[in-house]
């Protein structure tokens, strides 16, 4: 029986986490977000009441479930409502969108960045980054760490060298421009990530790139 009600305050709890309110946003949570935060939830409940004392057990699956669902609803729902406004502001840019979990990705092809062997921004990519800048100062509950790539022609010490004054021009100016340098880190990862074969010209081109990567602070 007190397994039984122990599995029925789990639930309950797990479905009250899915329609809270957000705890990085303020809104009420609903579509994927709710389904996070109470799969969350019931997982904390379990989790809560197994460490628990006999006695303690209703309070620990309480707890467990609160902290979970806020964990999992709660920067989920976050990335969605991100997710989508970067979506929508890139959409024409060139810049790809990519998600994996509660991380996204922003893979801005070099050809549309910068110069050829230069670590300059192309003075038409400003408005694209400007845009970023935005939606960065709106969505302030991540870091923001951006790598520089380059495809394997050259020497490695070039490589290595202009693909972190790209990563470092681009950190730059999102600094410059009000996204909190506390938030960025900037490296440069050379030839060592492909995304495609360096055996073709068009594989070479969507090697040279930079990306931004979106993660929990």
């Amino acid at each position: 029986m007190k397994k039984l009600s122990l599995t029925a305050l789990a639930v309950s709890v797990a479905l009250l986490a899915g329609c809270t309110s957000n705890p990085y946003t303020g809104e009420q949570q609903a579509g994927k977000a709710g389904v996070y935060g109470g799969i969350g939830a019931a997982t904390g409940a379990v989790i809560g009441a197994a460490t628990s004392s006999k006695k303690d057990r209703a309070k620990g699956a309480l707890i467990g479930a609160a902290v979970a669902g806020a964990a999992a609803g709660g920067y989920g729902y976050y990335v969605d409502t991100q997710e989508a406004k970067l979506r929508q502001t890139l959409q024409g840019t060139g810049v790809q969108v990519q998600r994996n979990g509660d991380n996204l990705t922003l893979i801005m092809p070099g050809n549309i960045t910068f110069a050829s062997n230069s670590a300059d921004i192309s003075s038409s990519f400003y408005p694209t980054l400007n845009s970023l800048v935005l939606v960065f100062k709106e969505f302030d509950k991540n870091g923001v760490d951006i790598v520089g790539h380059t495809d394997s022609t050259g020497s490695a010490q070039l490589n290595q060298d202009l693909s972190t004054r790209r990563a470092q021009s681009v950190a730059s100016y999102l600094s410059a421009n009000g996204v909190a340098a506390s938030r960025i880190s900037s490296y440069g990862a050379s030839s060592s990530q492909p995304i495609a074969s360096n055996a073709s010209v068009e594989g070479r081109a969507q090697n040279r790139r930079v990306e931004i990567n979106l993660r929990p602070l």
